[in-house]
């Protein structure tokens, strides 16, 4: 399988900006888990919009998966209470 490459946009950086290096490096490494595998176990399809979610801890990383090029585009991320809305 080839490995994809994680792209944030500017509002997801601003989002990893924010946060604790306690908070943020866990969810780096998901990022990076993501190159090699795309589609890990526990990922959703989101209903009503595009895209797709993985959890890490409290927080969630949205992201779209362009197979062709492969890359992964990382929309947004933040705590659960916030991301949906």
């Amino acid at each position: 399988m080839a490995n994809y490459t994680a792209v944030l946009s500017k509002k997801a950086q601003k989002q990893l900006d924010k946060l604790s290096d306690k908070i943020a490096e866990p969810i780096f490494q998901a990022i990076a888990d993501l190159e090699e595998n795309p589609r890990p176990v526990g990922h959703i399809k989101l209903k009503g919009r595009d895209g797709f979610r993985i959890r890490v801890g409290n927080y969630r990383i949205i992201y779209d998966i362009y197979d062709s090029e492969l890359i992964i585009d990382v929309i947004t991320l933040g705590h659960r209470k916030d991301i949906y809305k």
